[in-house]
């Protein structure tokens, strides 16, 4: 994939006033200069800003919105689904750096200026750059992996995970008792004698001791 080499001149703080004038309209058969200006940007350096939407996939090349367009008017994913029309445009600065989002301006110029092999001037780099640093610093990039459960969901998840480690527990133990037998040695120091009652009464006294104590 070639990285995409349509930027903005200036004019990049406006970035956010653009796609809020676009949640804020109707999406048009096709994204013009007269729809630009009709949502307040009539400078010549606001046109450049259509390129840019079409390099994130909002329009076409016609300039017809796309589905990624009408996505973005749901004003709960706009900037999440900016980031992911970002991500497909500069895939090439993303394989080199997976957060390219975080990157700075200087360290995004040299990036783009061996993506490009040098092919675009300093002042063109720098211009790419500042237009990708500030659709980035628009867009929404929380992970899809960070996405919570509802509440409800999460806390029976728990409930479940810790009756269960409960359990295990309760079944180690009983396992551990069950399994844990006591013996007992007695020893006898018999005193030396050769009257055979002697030893008798011992035995039946302590037959009795022992009886006595189940």
């Amino acid at each position: 994939m070639e990285l995409p080499t349509s930027y903005m001149t200036g004019a990049f703080a406006k970035i956010p006033a653009y796609f809020d004038a676009m949640l804020t309209a109707k999406a048009p058969e096709r994204f013009t200069i007269k729809f630009l200006e009709n949502i307040g940007f009539k400078s010549s350096s606001d046109r450049l800003f259509i390129n840019v939407l079409k390099t994130i996939g909002l329009l076409d090349d016609s300039g017809t919105p796309t589905k990624k367009y009408f996505d973005f008017l749901d004003q709960s994913i706009s900037k999440k689904v900016v980031a992911e029309g970002i991500r497909d445009a500069y895939a090439d600065l993303f394989e080199i750096n997976k957060n390219a989002q975080t990157m700075t301006q200087k360290e995004l110029e040299g990036k783009l200026n061996s993506l490009t092999e040098g092919k675009k001037g300093k002042r063109a780099v720098e211009f790419m750059a500042k237009t990708f640093k500030a659709l980035c610093d628009y867009a929404d990039w929380e992970s899809k992996d960070e996405e919570k459960l509802p509440m409800n969901e999460v806390n029976y998840s728990n409930m479940k995970k810790n009756d269960a480690d409960v359990m295990d527990s309760n079944n180690s133990n009983a396992k551990l008792q069950t399994s844990f037998d006591l013996s007992y040695d007695i020893h006898i120091h018999l005193p030396a004698t050769r009257d055979p009652g002697v030893y008798d009464a011992l035995f039946e006294s302590l037959m009795k001791h022992l009886s006595s104590k189940k």
